[in-house]
């Protein structure tokens, strides 16, 4: 019984190990909205590394899409 629950505990550790974090998921811009993602290297916020903005009819994007980022929406 003991030593089930010890391989269990393992096997669930070694899954949670394994396992990749999913990266954040974007806000999705409002219709007749135009949206930017602005995108930086770590939670310190301080190097911007990236870029996206779409809507209106517009889309364009440059460098790395990273989990931080601040998220911008103004009508067209």
């Amino acid at each position: 019984m003991v030593r089930r629950a010890i391989v269990a505990l393992a096997l669930a550790a070694a899954t949670f190990v394994v396992t990749p974090a999913n990266p954040a998921q974007a806000r999705a811009c409002a219709i007749e909205h135009i949206c930017t993602y602005v995108y930086y290297s770590d939670a310190s916020m301080q190097s911007v590394v990236g870029a996206l903005t779409v809507g209106c009819g517009y889309s364009s994007s440059w460098g790395a899409q990273t989990l931080y980022f601040s998220f911008y929406e103004s009508p067209c």
